[in-house]
């Protein structure tokens, strides 16, 4: 692996894919894809561009006449004396050409590849796009044994239509797919470590509340400041990056976005979840394909998860917002950007801050999964993950669980995920409450399983009488921090 390639923080599953497909000995068309941000760009420059032997990027809404002419300016400066000169009329004259380019490079040894990125900017209205792709690969790409095609997009709802789940003659032709997600904790931490920044672990957990784990917003990120005093930069201050940054955010993967948004916003009321039929009512849109299409391109690109609570079927499933940085907009920067100094300091203390935190770091745990499982010891052990939640009757008070783990094994962890400045302490009220919560499940799903109480802390909780009589397990913030 060259310096460039090392340059990469984490990424290891994906550049073990990377090299794994720059030394095949056949033809292969790699799919990259994940939200917009996320450093897929950035990845693939990286590791494969010293074997590119073509790159280009779409733009974002412009006509076909702009991307063919922009395409055909890529092309000239790669081909260089052999290139066609005329401008192309078509996106099948624009691949006939990249085509007859790559017959005449020489170098059977290495592998030559060809970068398009934002491929689903490429895809306006009556292009051909999709068509001309196609017979490019089938007729001639696939027949190149040291050929690698690498496609990339943000839209990850086209990208699924398109490409993995493609129909035609597209059909099964991917040969490999890496969904690029944001960093977890450990990766932050050791992005933050290669550009020399030194923030507590703790810290850092409160920056990922605010903008999760995405490169670009980290990139932000400046020594010498305060927490308070970087929020208020980067989401509060006239410029800041995140000031502004959730419409286009949005508009630039979805198309309607606007639907997109309705459903979010909705969702960021409750915390915990709501039902599709809850969902379709409280945001007006129709239940059919509209609603259809935009819960599932939330989904694909990581804003929106679905849970299927614990006892029941998919078609009980809720839906909860989970991206970090959306949560954080509606909760605070909407309606309330401005230049005075301090404005994190004075909206944390507003009373609506423990449930955000609270909310965030539940979301946190959601999205370290693999972190908690290797905690636990489970990581080789099949597990169902979900949430539960009982209404009430008159024998038996309502309460709810946020995480549940039920593994084969015949143990179900019910969490407790705690947010504090501090070492957590149990005390008696709160001992009875976890206690009383685990005999109420036990009771209502009838579950044969050895039920616990799991710990999820930012710091470690004070292991006094009430944590030894009730807590069987505790993750914390450095378990967070692992390699998953």
């Amino acid at each position: 692996m060259n310096s460039a390639q090392n340059q990469i923080i984490g990424r290891e599953k994906e550049k073990a894919v990377f090299d794994k497909l720059l030394h095949s000995d056949q033809a292969e068309f790699l799919v990259v894809y994940g939200r917009r941000r996320v450093g897929k760009t950035f990845a693939v420059r990286q590791y494969f561009q010293s074997n590119f032997v073509m790159e280009f990027s779409g733009a974002n809404q412009e006509e076909t006449t702009i991307q063919l002419y922009n395409f055909h300016n890529e092309y000239k400066r790669y081909a260089g004396a052999m290139a066609v000169q005329s401008k192309p009329r078509n996106w099948s004259e624009a691949f006939a050409n990249l085509t007859d380019y790559l017959y005449t490079i020489k170098d059977k040894a290495k592998k030559r590849v060809v970068f398009i990125d934002e491929l689903p900017w490429l895809d306006t209205p009556k292009s051909g796009l999709v068509g001309a792709l196609d017979y490019f690969w089938n007729q001639h790409g696939s027949k190149m044994n040291n050929l690698l095609l690498i496609v990339c997009g943000s839209a990850a709802s086209w990208i699924q239509k398109n490409l993995i789940n493609a129909k035609g003659g597209l059909y099964n032709r991917i040969t490999k797919r890496v969904y690029l997600k944001p960093f977890t904790l450990h990766e932050t931490e050791k992005f933050c470590a290669a550009r020399h920044l030194k923030f507590t672990r703790y810290q850092l957990l409160q920056l990922y509340m605010v903008m999760g784990g995405i490169p670009f917003y980290l990139k932000e990120l400046e020594q010498g400041k305060s927490i308070s005093q970087l929020i208020d930069q980067i989401c509060f201050k006239t410029g800041g990056l995140l000031t502004d940054e959730f419409r286009p955010l949005y508009h630039s993967l979805f198309t309607h976005a606007e639907n997109h948004i309705k459903i979010v916003e909705t969702l960021v009321r409750f915390a915990y979840g709501i039902s599709r039929k809850e969902l379709v009512e409280k945001t007006g849109i129709p239940d059919g394909g509209t609603f259809s299409r935009a819960i599932e391109n939330l989904i694909d690109c990581g804003f929106v998860v679905e849970i299927i609570p614990f006892g029941k079927k998919a078609k009980d499933k809720i839906f909860r917002i989970i991206d970090l940085y959306t949560i954080f907009y509606l909760k605070f920067i909407k309606g309330n950007s401005t230049n005075r100094s301090h404005t994190w300091e004075s909206l944390a203390s507003y009373t609506n801050y423990p449930s955000w935190a609270g909310y965030a770091f539940e979301n946190i745990c959601l999205l370290h999964q693999e972190q908690i499982h290797k905690k636990l010891g489970i990581s080789g052990v099949y597990t169902q993950v979900s949430s539960w939640r009982y209404s009430g009757d008159l024998e038996l008070e309502g309460t709810q669980v946020d995480l549940v783990i039920d593994r084969k094994d015949g143990i179900i962890h019910l969490c407790e995920a705690k947010f504090s400045s501090k070492e957590f302490l149990l005390n008696k009220e709160y001992t009875a409450t976890l206690r009383k919560r685990r005999a109420i499940f036990e009771y209502v799903t009838k579950t044969k399983k050895a039920v616990v109480s799991t710990l999820l802390t930012t710091y470690p909780a004070i292991e006094n009488g009430y944590y030894l009589e009730e807590i069987h397990t505790e993750v914390n913030t450095d378990d967070f921090f692992e390699k998953g």
